[in-house]
């Protein structure tokens, strides 16, 4: 099972927390060298649809960077895309349903 990650609004850089489940994440994969993951990168919708692509894209980008070089995992495993505010998981009109917007999650590819 892997973690999901969060992010600051407007921000695509690894914090402590978002480390610690990358780490996690890290770890699974290179305990299983046979799977591949989608790293897919989200935003809130506060921004504007540009705005939101970009960083999304950015913070998949920001792990996928972090996994590679942390934990020597190819780039192969590894696709990084970004959905912009896309596909919300929780109401964008709270600031606790934003925050679990920005996020990072890894998805197996089959």
């Amino acid at each position: 099972m892997f973690e999901t990650i969060y992010f600051n609004v407007n921000k695509s850089n690894i914090s402590p927390t978002a480390a610690k489940g990358l780490d996690w994440n890290g770890l699974v994969l290179k305990d299983t060298p046979d799977i591949k993951v989608e790293i897919a990168g989200h935003s809130d919708a506060s921004g504007t649809e540009a705005a939101n692509q970009a960083i999304s894209e950015k913070r998949a980008q920001s792990a996928k960077q972090y996994i590679m070089d942390k934990y020597d995992i190819s780039a192969d495993r590894l696709v990084a895309k970004g959905y912009g505010s896309s596909k919300p998981i929780a109401d964008d009109k709270t600031a606790e349903g934003a925050s679990k917007n920005r996020r990072v999650e890894f998805i197996l590819i089959k």
